[in-house]
């Protein structure tokens, strides 16, 4: 059985959810999964509105996208623990109750799902849309330092690399990518710090 991580599915991602969630299951990986906000979180960014209200509404919208997870038979929970098996967590009220991060647009699922991994101890795998961290123009295969991307929040990279959590970027839309990262072989993306 594969060791337990933290692994974010970004928001982006829908339409990937079943073949990602077959490759967990077939690598009866632990893991809590921390689901991006997408279009829940794009819907709150329409309105304008900044600070604590759009804050919290951002991590309301990361829970919607956690029950369409958890629709596939994921199960739900809401309590920061190390996994044992494969669980989708539910962020609100466990943040509510420690509130860690800065209420701003710059602090998104990415650095959410660092802060999990961080106080859990776990290795984090960030699924998105493209193929890791692009700088100039060029993947980064790893990233040991502050660079200039869109593909991650402004305050993911010194999150990870303050923090030291173990992390690893790549596409989802590939799974046969994560299917050999969890059986510990190099693939294509971008790993942070270490």
């Amino acid at each position: 059985m594969a060791e337990p991580y933290v692994i974010k599915i970004g928001g982006s991602l829908e339409g990937e959810i079943d073949p990602i969630l077959a490759v967990l299951r077939h690598r009866s990986c632990s893991c809590l999964i921390v689901p991006g906000g997408g279009r829940f979180a794009d819907m709150i960014r329409r309105t304008g509105l900044e600070g604590e209200y759009a804050h919290w509404m951002a991590i309301a919208a990361m829970e919607q996208f956690g029950w369409l997870i958890a629709s596939r038979g994921v199960e739900c929970v809401s309590l920061l623990h190390r996994p044992e098996e494969l669980e989708v967590f539910l962020p609100y009220i466990p943040l509510r109750e420690c509130d860690p991060l800065p209420h701003t647009w710059a602090v998104t699922s990415d650095t959410i799902a660092a802060w999990v991994a961080h106080v859990l101890g776990l290795e984090l795998i960030i699924l998105k849309s493209v193929e890791g961290l692009v700088e100039g123009g060029e993947l980064q295969e790893r990233v040991t330092g502050a660079i200039e991307t869109k593909v991650v929040d402004p305050c993911f990279i010194s999150f990870v690399l303050g923090n030291k959590v173990k992390t690893t970027i790549m596409n989802g839309k590939v799974p046969e990518r994560l299917d050999s990262f969890l059986r510990g072989y190099p693939v294509t993306g971008t790993t942070i710090g270490f």
